[in-house]
C-alpha cells in the first residue's frame, strides 16, 4: 500500500507554518474586527442599561405614583446611579479595549 505523501511530519509542519504566515493583512484585519465586535458588545450593554432605566422610570409612574417629591427624587437618584455605573463600566471597557487591540495587533505583527 503506498504511503500518503501528505502524511510526512515535516510537510505537515511546513503547511502549518505557511498558513500562519500566508496573509498578515488578513490576520491584522481579523484582530481589528475582533476589537470592533467587543466594542459593539460593550455599547449594546450600555444601551441595554439605559433602556432598563427608562423602563424603571416608567414603572415609577405606572403603578402607585409617588406622592411626595422625596419619593420622586429617590426614584430618579436610583436610576441615575444605575446609568452612571453603566457609563463607568463602559469607559473602563473602552480603555481596556484600546490596550487589548494594540496587544493583538502587536502579536499579529
Amino acid at each position: 500500500m503506498p504511503q500518503n505523501p501528505f502524511s510526512n511530519p515535516m510537510l505537515e509542519w511546513w503547511q502549518q507554518q505557511w498558513t500562519k504566515g500566508a496573509n498578515p493583512m488578513a490576520r491584522t484585519q481579523l484582530a481589528w474586527m475582533e476589537g470592533l465586535a467587543e466594542a459593539l458588545q460593550f455599547e449594546a450593554e450600555f444601551l441595554k442599561a439605559i433602556a432598563e432605566s427608562g423602563e424603571r422610570i416608567a414603572e415609577c409612574f405606572d403603578g402607585p405614583q409617588p406622592t411626595t417629591p422625596e419619593q420622586v427624587q429617590a426614584c430618579y437618584e436610583k436610576l441615575v446611579k444605575e446609568v452612571s455605573n453603566a457609563q463607568m463600566k463602559r469607559l473602563e471597557h473602552a480603555t481596556k479595549l484600546s490596550h487589548d487591540f494594540r496587544k493583538r495587533l502587536w502579536e499579529e505583527i
